[in-house]
């Protein structure tokens, strides 16, 4: 077996580990990073965010399309392609796979194919098909990620019952399809195949779709869902799903009844599990409660000299999280002088049609911490952009605290809420006045101005509403 000597080895290359590597390479370290996949980008980018929002990009074009006559433009007969969606799709992944590729040639990070495993203190064994090398290292930088997960009860056979890896290879749209859970991926796959004619119903065993938002904003997302035809029922569990020769039997008990439905795919979107089998840990002091790797907020394990970033720790499982624990793990082990990640200033962005983004707490959150709390709202239907485009459902909410009018939270449903975000975002870093964000001038006409005009609200004195 061939040694050699790293700085940082990472083992995984999604976007907590993809980033990790560059940002050592930036930093002049000796890194490599493993990855098991023949192609770099882990999750997010092949089986993740990447491909289901080119999809949604997709949904888009044909909605307006759908669309164009109230626009004064009538389009001739149109139809979809679904092979050339499935490689639009794939081209916009290889294309950011390779701009990986050049990026770690560019910062001197070495990519090393196979499986990575801890194999004793500073020594990462990687089997691939060449056989086995062993790395030795002074850091190791754990970024695995996680998987789809099943339901006990439910199990996916890529075929008829389906997770979100399956169904981004489907070689046709169904007819029909029940999704099993509405939390972002759910309603992100039911707001895709619901546009391009898919009989969608959703089943959340929570009383809301969306449930991690505030409530406010979930409620308006469910009744515009419900208006575009998507079949909702919450408050429901699914109890069972038979295959037969037609599709799924499904049978969904709802507030004391039971329900049938005959449908061509099941979607099981149910949550993911983070991947920590087969990886050395045992016999380390890396501790794992859950399911998950506990770390500090430096990203440090309980084993000195190993870091744990992305899915498989207890933070929120979003790609730029990962990418951001990825950074603060690196400059740790560089010695630079980091400040801990402040988990309240990390957005959820959820793009379904409507878009749905938030940062910081929710109402119900901010008062549990103790907050006295004053709301500013402001509907996008008195939005003069939101009308041109013809996507005036929605609204933008501010929570802020009554004594001194910190910004405590943005939340928005409504057009390019997953860009609006970002405005907040600012905002919470920047420790933000509601007053700031009102006294500060929106161009017009905007969809931004229904932050300002939100913000204005917080004060009780929005102009346009």
């Amino acid at each position: 077996m061939a040694e050699q000597q790293y700085d940082v080895v990472v083992i995984g290359s999604g976007p907590g580990g993809y980033v990790a590597g560059i940002r050592a390479g930036q930093l002049g370290m000796k890194v490599a990073v493993v990855e098991k996949d023949p192609f770099l980008g882990g999750t997010c980018l092949h089986r993740g965010c990447i491909p289901t929002k080119s999809l949604l990009e997709n949904a888009d074009i044909w909605t307006k399309i759908q669309k164009s006559k109230e626009f004064g433009i009538t389009v001739g007969d149109v139809t979809i392609d679904w092979s050339v969606v499935q490689t639009r799709k794939q081209g916009v992944v290889d294309a950011n796979a390779k701009g990986i590729e050049f990026l770690f040639k560019k910062n001197k990070v070495e990519r090393i194919t196979g499986f990575g495993k801890l194999a004793g203190k500073g020594i990462v064994e990687v089997t691939g098909e060449g056989g086995a090398q062993r790395l030795n290292t002074k850091n190791v930088i754990l970024a695995m990620g996680s998987v789809p997960k099943d339901l006990p009860h439910i199990k996916t056979d890529g075929k008829r019952i389906i997770n979100s890896d399956h169904i981004l290879r489907i070689s046709s749209i169904p007819k029909s399809m029940l999704v099993i859970g509405a939390g972002a991926v759910g309603c992100e796959f039911a707001s895709i195949f619901a546009r391009f004619g898919t009989k969608v119903t959703i089943v959340e065993v929570m009383p809301l779709l969306l449930p991690i938002e505030d409530e406010e904003i979930s409620k308006e997302f469910t009744r515009v869902f419900k208006k575009k035809g998507i079949e909702v029922l919450t408050d429901a569990k699914v109890e069972s799903a038979e295959v037969n020769d037609a599709g799924v039997k499904v049978v969904v008990s709802s507030k004391g009844k039971q329900q049938t439905f005959d449908v061509e795919v099941v979607l099981s979107a149910t949550g993911r599990r983070a991947v920590t089998e087969n990886c050395g840990l045992e016999g380390t002091k890396v501790v794992i409660e859950r399911g998950f790797v506990q770390i500090d907020p430096y990203m440090r394990t309980g084993e000195a000299n190993i870091y744990a970033i992305g899915d498989i720790v207890p933070t929120p499982a979003l790609a730029h999280c990962a990418s951001a624990e990825g950074i603060v793990a690196v400059e740790k082990i560089k010695g630079l002088d980091v400040r801990p990640l402040n988990y309240d200033h990390v957005p959820n962005a959820t793009y379904t049609d409507p878009e749905v983004a938030s940062v910081g707490l929710t109402e119900k959150k901010a008062k549990e911490r103790g907050y006295d709390v004053k709301i500013g709202k402001f509907p996008f239907t008195a939005n003069s952009k939101a009308k041109i485009i013809g996507e005036a459902n929605g609204l933008v909410k501010f929570v802020s605290s009554k004594k001194y009018d910190e910004l405590l939270g943005v939340h928005i449903v409504g057009p390019k809420a997953t860009e609006l975000i970002a405005e907040a975002c600012a905002a919470l870093e920047l420790e933000a006045t509601s007053e700031s964000i009102a006294k500060t001038i929106h161009a017009h006409p905007t969809l931004s101005e229904a932050m300002m005009e939100a913000a204005e609200d917080v004060g009780g004195h929005s102009i346009h509403q």
